[in-house]
């Protein structure tokens, strides 16, 4: 029986060609930072939107504003603005120094900070930025055409009864392994409309009992977010009243993460933490599909250039904009081409397939690329609740392993210009993509689950 062929080549050859998909394959915690990085503006210009664009995104937040925090109560605090707190973490700083066994201790005056968009309003993930911010889109676009509304009316009387019998005559779909689902799913149907969500293999089943507990449809596939998406968008092209949100590909989502960017700017400031030349700023994202980890990077290069460096982290059993981008191919091969199975605990990141949009638009804007292993995700998320008091999902604590590689990697460094005494000064977000909306039982489990492999 003949070995199968990928894009018409065998795995040897692949491996000949790329050496890292030999570790890849092996499941083995694998960290590549591309050479080919372009610098502002170049890089930029390669994505297709611009600052502009994002102006545009944050304008429509904030035109939703009353609208939110007529729906949400929660949101009061923040007069319907949708953020999450930034903290320093330094106990856990301190921990990884320890435990890493890496040599952190070189830039121990780094600040290390945590992005806690786990503590998100509304749906409690990085979700409730891009999935929220293209079903109001889609229902602004919606209640302008029909002249239900203009954009100087105040938003909250799109909570009325007249704009939700409007609304009940649409549907928005999306495909989801968890995350995005809650997010389009909650926003969708507090508005009106008919909402249906195509839940992969990988969804947890308290994420599809809370979208029902909403009146939310959920449809569950037995594969994975490659074919949920799939199967959502050809049922959504049958119904020409079916916005379909498409995760691999929507540009709306894409700036609705970018907005994040300019707010975090503000929290810096508040801060008093500088980000230029002598002071740089690394930003660790955890990476499913791509979508969110991207449009935030798009955003932070817009309002940084080049003196923000994001890192893409995936789990070692789902490298999937790994893949795509070190080899060029992005979303023509999958991980499972390779014979990873793209089986982890880490639910919202279990994308065998990359974004293609995200994967060609940001090739010259991510510094680089790493993955993490189950074992190691549980023990981070322990870790951080132990050390810091502080509880996120196995997905959100891949970001919490980048410190390591970015300063273990001396080739990096040197190419980057980054001088001992530039990253003595640097300041390192790790990005939590959720975790505040997981049942108390399922919080207890993962934790339970990180102590017992607590040993690094």
């Amino acid at each position: 029986m003949k070995p199968q062929l990928i894009l018409n080549q065998s795995l040897a050859n692949w491996i000949t060609q790329f050496p890292l998909i030999q570790s890849l394959t092996d499941y083995a915690e694998t960290s590549w930072f591309n050479p080919a990085i372009k610098t502002s503006p170049e890089g930029l210009s390669h994505v297709g939107l611009n600052k502009l664009d994002i102006d545009e995104a944050a304008a429509r937040l904030e035109r939703f504003a009353p609208l939110i925090q007529v729906l949400f109560p929660e949101t009061a605090a923040s007069k319907g603005i949708i953020e999450s707190p930034l903290v320093p973490i330094s106990h856990m700083q301190a921990y990884l120094d320890k435990n890493l066994k890496k040599d952190l201790s070189l830039n121990i005056s780094s600040k290390l900070l945590l992005k806690q968009d786990s503590e998100l309003p509304i749906s409690g993930s990085i979700k409730a930025r891009g999935g929220i911010y293209e079903v109001l889109f889609h229902a602004e676009r919606l209640a302008l055409e029909a002249k239900l509304l203009k954009e100087s009316d105040n938003y909250a009387i799109l909570a009325s009864a007249p704009f939700k019998t409007f609304f009940a005559q649409h549907s928005i779909a999306v495909g989801s392994t968890g995350n995005l689902g809650l997010s389009i799913g909650i926003m969708s149907a507090k508005l009106g409309f008919k909402a249906i969500v195509h839940m992969s293999t990988e969804a947890r089943q308290w994420k599809k009992d809370k979208l029902r507990e909403q009146g939310v449809t959920v449809v569950e596939h037995t594969s994975d977010y490659s074919a949920a998406v799939a199967a959502g968008r050809a049922e959504a092209a049958q119904d020409p009243n079916c916005h379909f949100i498409d995760d691999e590909n929507s540009t709306r989502l894409f700036l609705g993460y970018a907005v994040a960017a300019r707010r975090l700017r503000q929290q810096l400031e508040a801060m008093h933490i500088v980000v230029d030349a002598e002071h740089p700023l690394f930003v660790y994202l955890p990476c499913g599909v791509g979508g969110g980890p991207g449009g935030v990077a798009f955003g932070l290069k817009t309002e940084f250039a080049d003196h923000v460096h994001c890192i893409f982290a995936e789990p070692t059993h789902s490298p999937a904009m790994f893949l795509g981008v070190y080899t060029g191919k992005h979303d023509e091969i999958s991980v499972q081409d390779f014979g990873i199975d793209n089986v982890t605990i880490a639910d919202g990141l279990a994308c065998g397939r990359p974004s293609g949009f995200v994967g060609k638009a940001m090739q010259y804007l991510i510094d680089g690329y790493y993955t993490v292993s189950d074992q190691h995700l549980s023990q981070l998320l322990y870790a951080l609740h132990q050390q810091e008091g502080i509880f996120i999902e196995p997905s959100s604590a891949a970001s919490l392993g980048g410190l390591a590689h970015v300063l273990s990697d001396t080739s990096y460094v040197e190419r980057m210009g980054l001088t001992p005494e530039r990253l003595a000064q640097a300041t390192h977000i790790a990005w939590a993509t959720g975790g505040s909306m997981v049942p108390h039982l399922d919080k207890e489990s993962y934790i339970q689950q990180g102590k017992v492999s607590r040993t690094l």
